[in-house]
């Protein structure tokens, strides 16, 4: 499987959703909690091109975006290779 990473807050539903489906999936995915440390969120938004919502995600070197994105590859058919592939 890729290495997901996904940065989070501990009050985001999205984030939540965005989990909850990784799990759902046996997905393992590394969470970044970017709620209290200005670095690492400052890390986040270079990271995904200038975007500052949570979660954002990343399935390998893939920029995925968020929750919502998340849940249209998962609807297209696209997630599964994605986490899937070497």
């Amino acid at each position: 499987m890729q290495k997901t990473l996904i940065y989070t807050t501990p009050i985001c539903p999205y984030c939540v959703r965005a989990k909850r489906l990784l799990d759902e999936k046996n997905a393992p995915y590394e969470e970044v909690d970017v709620s209290r440390d200005f670095k690492l969120r400052q890390a986040m938004v270079q990271k995904a091109g200038g975007r500052m919502t949570v979660p954002q995600i990343f399935i390998g070197e893939l920029h995925i975006g968020g929750c919502d994105e998340l849940y249209a590859l998962e609807r297209a058919g696209k997630l599964d290779p994605l986490l899937n592939a070497a």
